[in-house]
């Protein structure tokens, strides 16, 4: 037997705000069909991953235990993280190095944190890398 992986579900003060963050972020859709909750998708129906909003009475007071990783697909791993900070997520940690590599943590304007790596774009090819399975 095998499963798909429908959404990834963040429990939030205010789907709606939280949900247009990663819309723009991700450049996807906000969908409102199963209100007060809320999707954020690719396309509806959306028929691989998407991100669910669902607000809840208490607010967030410990480290994601599961976060996201994001690559960017047209821009650099600085430019996105600066995108980020104008939609409104906060440097928690950054792990740049002076030769590229790296990522920043970030967290979005509720306070999950997410990663920002370099894109493909920014990637040398991997010497003797292979595939497990």
């Amino acid at each position: 037997m095998t499963v798909a992986m429908h959404n990834v579900t963040f429990d939030c003060a205010d789907a709606r705000k939280l949900a247009d963050f990663w819309a723009a972020m991700l450049g996807w859709s906000v969908f409102y069909d199963d209100d007060p909750e809320v999707v954020v998708a690719p396309a509806y129906p959306h028929l691989g991953t998407g991100l669910l909003f669902i607000p809840v009475p208490e607010g967030k007071t410990v480290k994601n235990r599961v976060h996201l990783d994001l690559s960017p697909t047209d821009c650099t791993r600085d430019e996105q993280v600066e995108r980020a900070r104008e939609l409104g997520a906060t440097v928690v940690g950054d792990h740049r190095n002076e030769d590229g590599t790296g990522w920043v943590t970030m967290a979005d304007p509720e306070g999950n944190e997410f990663c920002v790596e370099r894109g493909a774009l920014e990637r040398q090819p991997v010497r003797g890398a292979f595939r497990i399975g």
